[in-house]
């Protein structure tokens, strides 16, 4: 299960989910996803993202106040539930039956396992280099494992949906911060801004995707990238797919505008 990568102005700031999934539609989907592992991680790296934020925009001077406010836009259980919403929104019964049944298994779990080990392990920077830094070696060469990965990246259309996912969270991130006074911008200004990083963030995205990817899947056993992509192509494989952008998306999008704001409150160093 691949959901986005934080490229964007804002990553998420994600908080365990505390919701109980076997009570709620859509739980038995979730827990077998191991969203609340999820979560946990991109909770983490919003933190990261968090301090780096303050450091580049607010002089490392935005005391304790921001991070109150950074802290209390994320809600884990309403975050939660976003994402359970676009599962039980996107997916129908049998696609639930379907994931479940992919995920539920011992190969389902090795792969979201080794997905979840290595988004920590690109947390530290010099794993992420040396995983670009395969990518690079092996673009344009014939290679069995980079075939396998490609059309796994291929089916899932993921480096569009991440940079499709990315634009939008760095648009309402400066949105935000235009309409809390942090920046003189109009719209046109902001949408400008956006779009002249394109390229560098698609860029940026494929060598990310593909070096994750590439260490992630490395120790799975020969054929299961291609039975995962043979998943993916199935109507629960694309139902999921969308709907885990549609979830992440919401959230993103959400906290990216109102981050924006207690940026521009801090900047400000007066209430919105």
């Amino acid at each position: 299960m691949i959901w986005p990568r934080g490229v964007a102005a804002v990553a998420a700031l994600w908080l365990l989910v505390t919701v109980a999934w076997a009570d709620v539609p859509g739980g038995e989907v979730a827990r077998v996803l191991r969203l609340d592992e999820v979560t946990a991680i991109l909770r983490d790296e919003g933190l990261r993202h968090g301090e780096a934020l303050e450091a580049d925009m607010l002089g490392g001077r935005a005391g304790r106040f921001f991070h109150e406010q950074v802290a209390a836009l994320y809600d884990a259980d309403s975050m939660g539930a976003v994402l359970v919403a676009a599962l039980v929104e996107t997916l129908d019964e049998a696609d639930m039956r379907a994931v479940v049944a992919f995920f539920d298994t011992e190969q389902g779990q090795r792969i979201l396992t080794l997905e979840n080990a290595g988004r920590v392990a690109m947390a530290d920077p010099a794993v992420e280099d040396l995983a670009r830094a395969r990518y690079r070696e092996l673009a344009g060469r014939e290679d069995a494992h980079l075939a396998e990965v490609t059309r796994f990246v291929e089916i899932n259309d993921l480096i569009e949906r991440n940079v499709t996912s990315a634009l939008e969270s760095n648009y309402q991130f400066l949105r935000g911060l235009a309409d809390g006074g942090g920046a003189g911008m109009a719209d046109g200004d902001i949408l400008t801004e956006v779009w002249s990083r394109e390229a560098e963030l698609r860029a940026d995205t494929t060598s990310w995707i593909y070096g994750f990817l590439l260490m992630a899947y490395q120790p799975l056993e020969r054929g299961t990238v291609r039975a995962y992509s043979d998943f993916s192509q199935s109507a629960a494989g694309k139902a999921l797919n969308a709907a885990l952008f549609i979830g992440f998306d919401r959230v993103y999008n959400d906290i990216s505008y109102r981050l924006g704001l207690a940026v521009a409150q801090a900047m400000n160093g007066s209430d919105i």
